[in-house]
């Protein structure tokens, strides 16, 4: 079978058909096959925030899902935090941010990107940090919240575990039929709550 473009797959998933092909490549074997996921239930409707936690640059997304059209990015954001701001004010400044999306919007589902693994302990203490500031913003206004590792959110919107940032970014972008470049952290964003959409079941 070809190769689908961005605007197959999303045709393909209103179907209820394969949103992704199998994977076709002419690199090792060990690539990463892309997932067959399968539309058997309902899509997902609501609003969807996609978050990209890290401490000086989180990346924030609110995607709005309905049944038989493109999903809409209806706001983004990439919470810039100075190098010299302490910690404890960069974690209040993400917290705040999430807040106001969730106050300004009637947010079904929040999603958030798993810290991947770090060698550097300091790093993983300061993701997840991060992480928890945006957590405890959405728990204290009752969301539901559901994680995700980044191999799986390639999978589910690229259909390539390894693609990089900028083919995250591209996809994205097509998916959303947005016109405007998206910051890498808010595409990241964004492509935890698609990949949130596509494989979210009750």
């Amino acid at each position: 079978m070809g190769r689908m473009n961005v605007r197959q797959m999303w045709a393909a998933k209103l179907a209820g058909g394969n949103v992704l092909p199998p994977a076709t490549s002419s690199r090792a074997p060990s690539a990463v096959p892309a997932p067959r996921l399968t539309l058997n239930r309902p899509p997902f409707a609501g609003l969807v925030l996609g978050i990209d936690p890290s401490l000086r640059g989180t990346g924030l997304a609110l995607i709005e899902f309905a049944p038989g059209r493109q999903p809409v990015l209806l706001r983004c954001e990439t919470v810039k935090v100075h190098q010299k701001v302490a910690m404890p004010y960069a974690l209040a400044e993400i917290h705040r941010a999430v807040s106001a999306f969730l106050g300004d919007f009637d947010v079904r589902h929040v999603a958030l990107e798993q810290t991947i693994y770090v060698q550097n302990f300091q790093t993983a203490q300061i993701l997840g940090a991060a992480r928890g500031a945006a957590i405890a913003a959405a728990a204290l206004r009752e969301k539901d919240i559901f994680e995700y590792a980044p191999l799986r959110v390639k999978q589910a919107v690229v259909g390539a575990g390894r693609a990089s940032k900028e083919q995250m970014a591209r996809t994205v972008m097509a998916l959303l039929g947005h016109g405007r470049t998206l910051a890498l952290d808010e595409a990241d964003a964004a492509g935890v709550a698609l990949c949130h959409a596509f494989t979210w079941r009750a």
